[in-house]
């Protein structure tokens, strides 16, 4: 079943994560590998109410647009290996909902910014939603890591390339 324009659920952004990383090439590829990279949030406005009570988290997640992106293939080279894996055993930027997902460091919320720490997306990233990382809900005990078993360390390393930055 291939996906249709008007089966489409359309997101609206709530605000922008600004980064010091103006072009993917050379970014890091997971939060793990820009533990020490700040940057913020520019939530609406009209949604700075919402943030009451979040100052009491250390850490938040962030769902987000890949908004540099075009089209998607099945199977795609991770930047952590070299052979071809399905997309859904990855965690490649080009999908077919374009949606990703990073945990960050809160440092801290003035009015409708919050300044945050580890953030490994691209400047002025539309930003989808906003949730409270919570180590009880969120960090589940795991057995099996498929082929990242042996590629996961890469992340603290590895920086993005032109592989994943345009339609292809």
């Amino acid at each position: 079943m291939a996906l249709k324009e008007k089966e489409a659920i359309i997101f609206h952004p709530i605000g922008h994560i600004r980064s010091p990383f103006k072009i993917p090439e050379g970014m890091p590829i997971q939060p793990s590998g820009a533990k020490d990279v700040k940057g913020h949030i520019e939530l609406y406005e009209a949604l700075e109410e919402g943030l009451q009570d979040l100052e009491g988290f250390s850490h938040i997640i962030l769902l987000y647009q890949f908004h540099k992106n075009e089209g998607f293939e099945l199977k795609v080279k991770p930047f952590m290996d070299t052979e071809k894996r399905g997309l859904f055993s990855t965690r490649a930027p080009r999908r077919p909902n374009m949606i990703g997902m990073s945990t960050v460091e809160l440092l801290g919320i003035e009015g409708n910014i919050l300044k945050i720490k580890g953030v490994d997306v691209l400047d002025n990233t539309p930003l989808i939603d906003i949730k409270p990382y919570v180590v009880k809900f969120d960090a589940v005990p795991a057995d099996r890591f498929g082929w990242l078993e042996a590629n996961a360390e890469k992340s603290e390393t590895l920086k993005s390339d032109e592989r994943f930055a345009q339609n292809k």
